[in-house]
C-alpha cells in the first residue's frame, strides 16, 4: 500500500505556475524618434554645421572651389567699420522695436481684458483687428508701409500732414535719420499683435478674487497694476521680452521690402546684411560669418532666458 502511494505521488505531473495577468511591457519609443530624429539632423543641424565650416573660409559663388580655410573673415568683421555700423543699426532697431512693442501690447491687452470684465460689446472684434498684422507676411506689411510713407503729396501719410497744417513732403525713407525711425515705427506695428496676444493670455491667469481682494484693501488701479498684475505676469513678460527679441533680431523680409537696407545703410539690420552678402554679392565666407555672429546673438538671449527661469523656480 505505501509503495503504490509512493509510486502516485512521483508519477503525479508538477503544477505549473499560472501565467501573468499583468500589464505588456511598453516598447521601445526610440524607433518612433528616428525619423524625427533624420529630419532634425537634415534640416538643421546639418545647416549650422555647414554655416560654421563656411564662416572659416573666402567661400564665394563668384571665384568657385577650391576654398581657403582661413579665420580672416571674423577679423576682417571686427576691424571692419560696416559691420560695426550694421551692428549698431540693428541694435537700436531691436532695443526701441521690443520696448515699444512690450508696452503698447500690454496697453492693448489692459483694455481689451478690462472691457471684457466689465461685459463691454467688441472686445472679440478688436482682437481680431490686432491679430491680423501678426498674420500678415513682413514682405507684404513692407509694402504697406511704404504705400503710408510715399513721398509726394499723395501719400497717406504726407497728405494727412497737409491737412493738418504741415507744408511740404515728408521724407520717410529717403532721409537716413528718419528711414530708421520708419522702420522701426513698422515693425513695432508688426510685433504689437504676438505682444498683445501673450499679455492677453497673462492676464487672464490672474484670479479675479486678488483683483477683489486688492480693491477691498483700498488699492489704486496704478498701485493693482504695479503690485498685482505685473508681478504675477512675470513669467509671461519674460517669454514675451525673449520672443519680441529673437523675432527682431531675425527681422529682414519686412526692412528689405520696406527699404532694402537704404538710403545706403541707414536701415541696413544684420539679417538683412546676411542675405545681402550671402545672395546679392554672392560671398559665403562673410555671409556666414554674420550669420554665426546673429546665431550667437540668438543663443545668448536664450540662455539668459532659460537661466531667469531656472532662478524663478527655485525663488518659488
Amino acid at each position: 500500500m505505501a509503495t503504490t502511494t509512493h509510486r502516485t505521488a512521483a508519477t503525479t505531473p508538477q503544477t505549473r505556475p499560472a501565467p501573468s495577468t499583468g500589464p505588456p511591457s511598453a516598447p521601445a519609443a526610440w524607433p518612433w524618434l528616428l525619423p524625427l530624429g533624420a529630419v532634425l539632423l537634415l534640416v538643421l543641424v546639418y545647416p549650422v554645421i555647414e554655416i560654421v565650416r563656411l564662416s572659416f573660409t573666402d567661400a564665394s559663388l563668384v571665384t568657385g572651389e577650391p576654398y581657403r580655410v582661413t579665420a580672416d573673415t571674423y577679423a576682417s568683421l571686427l576691424q571692419g567699420t560696416d559691420f560695426r555700423h550694421t551692428l549698431q543699426v540693428t541694435f537700436l532697431f531691436v532695443l526701441f522695436s521690443v520696448v515699444f512693442q512690450l508696452l503698447l501690447g500690454l496697453a492693448v491687452a489692459l483694455v481689451m481684458h478690462g472691457a471684457e470684465r466689465r461685459g463691454l460689446r467688441g472686445v472679440v472684434a478688436t482682437r481680431a483687428v490686432v491679430l491680423t498684422a501678426w498674420a500678415i507676411p513682413g514682405v507684404i506689411i513692407g509694402v504697406i508701409w511704404s504705400l503710408l510713407y510715399q513721398e509726394t503729396e499723395s501719400g497717406i501719410l504726407n497728405h494727412g500732414l497737409s491737412v493738418l497744417g504741415f507744408s511740404g513732403t515728408t521724407p520717410f525713407l529717403s532721409d537716413p535719420d528718419l528711414a530708421l525711425v520708419s522702420v522701426i515705427a513698422a515693425n513695432i506695428w508688426r510685433g504689437t499683435a504676438l505682444s498683445m496676444i501673450l499679455c492677453y493670455a497673462g492676464l487672464k491667469t490672474v484670479p479675479d478674487e486678488v483683483y477683489e481682494a486688492a480693491q477691498l484693501d483700498g488699492a489704486s488701479r496704478l498701485q493693482t497694476l504695479l503690485r498685482v498684475t505685473l508681478p504675477l505676469m512675470l513669467p509671461i513678460l519674460t517669454m514675451n521680452l525673449v520672443l519680441a527679441t529673437v523675432e527682431t533680431f531675425n527681422s529682414f523680409d519686412m526692412v528689405l521690402s520696406l527699404t532694402g537696407g537704404g538710403p545706403g545703410t541707414a536701415t541696413q539690420v544684420l539679417a538683412l546684411d546676411v542675405y545681402d552678402q550671402i545672395f546679392r554679392q554672392l560671398n559665403l565666407g562673410r555671409g556666414a560669418a554674420m550669420a554665426v555672429v546673429l546665431m550667437l546673438v540668438n543663443v545668448v538671449v536664450i540662455a539668459l532666458y532659460l537661466r531667469l527661469v531656472q532662478r524663478q523656480e527655485r525663488s518659488t
